[in-house]
């Protein structure tokens, strides 16, 4: 699954912004390729609102 950072992480709690970073997501239009399981799958709906999700399989 790969998750694209598409908002800013300016105005976010810090847990949050440390959630962005465990994902490797730091800058607008950081791109990672991560493994679709389900404590990535938590950490990815912490943050979705901030998010591009594309390849997501359910």
């Amino acid at each position: 699954m790969k998750v694209k950072l598409v908002r800013s992480l300016i105005g976010t709690t810090k847990a949050q912004r440390g959630t962005a970073n465990a994902l490797g997501l730091r800058k607008i239009g950081d791109v990672r390729e991560i493994v679709d399981n389900e404590s990535t799958r938590g950490m990815v709906k912490k943050v979705e609102h901030l998010l591009a999700i594309e390849g997501e399989k359910r």
